[in-house]
């Protein structure tokens, strides 16, 4: 087993103003080369948009690329016609492919939006643009996990061009939950949202990540009343 630990506090950063971002790894014009991804999982980004600002319509290509807010909403609009509210407790995926334009505002006028955008490298390249997005209840996911992006198309989740897996839990204090690997060439990267968790032996706070190959079983305690998010992807 290897393990790999990111403080919250050694993220990179971005201040634009209407922008403020922490990346967990090498993005735009922070580089670590000791940060450039976890497997098959390419980018972790924490960003805090001001009201009424946003993206502007912009490109990718070849990239599967998730949207989770945590707080606030923002307003999405992209080349295939569409235009959607992604709130709280909603999950967006787009399967960028051939290629897709697309802009994401925060909607409010008057509060501030946070969301982690997550890229992971496809399994098929160059297919068909794709967007979904999908409402996760956040009592389907108390001191259990609750499948957000799956291989597998089904009602229960989202589905992604790649042999990943993304979860979330929401743990009470002092109550144990076991995360079983789908497979294993897979690795996990767990991401606290908020709370304080143990984990193989090391307590990981707001915003830290630990990445974990070579282990099928990861067991972990809450310190207090936790969310986090399990991201299980191909190591190569």
């Amino acid at each position: 087993m290897t393990i790999f630990i990111h403080k919250s506090d050694t993220r990179g950063t971005a201040d634009h103003g209407w922008l403020k971002s922490h990346h967990t790894f090498s993005f735009s014009n922070y580089y670590n080369p000791d940060r450039t991804g976890f497997g098959l999982l390419r980018v972790i980004n924490d960003d805090v948009v001001q009201p009424s600002m946003g993206f502007g319509t912009h490109h990718h290509d070849n990239m599967e690329i998730i949207t989770i807010p945590i707080v606030g909403s923002l307003k999405h609009k992209d080349n295939m016609g569409n235009e959607q509210i992604i709130r709280a407790g909603e999950v967006q995926i787009m399967s960028a492919g051939t290629g897709i334009t697309h802009s994401e505002y925060n909607k409010s006028d008057s509060e501030a939006v946070n969301f982690l955008q997550i890229w992971v490298l496809p399994e098929k390249k160059d297919i068909a643009p794709r967007y979904e997005q999908k409402v996760f209840p956040k009592e389907d996911r108390q001191n259990i996990f609750q499948p957000l992006v799956s291989p597998e198309p089904n009602s229960c989740s989202l589905w992604i061009n790649q042999n990943a897996y993304f979860s979330m839990v929401n743990l009470d204090m002092d109550k144990s939950v076991n995360y079983g690997t789908h497979s294993e060439k897979n690795g996990v990267y767990v991401f606290i949202i908020s709370g304080s968790i143990q984990v193989l032996s090391t307590k990981l706070s707001d915003r830290d990540g630990m990445g974990i190959t070579d282990e099928r079983d990861i067991f972990l305690d809450a310190i207090e009343d936790s969310q986090m998010l399990f991201m299980e992807v191909p190591m190569k």
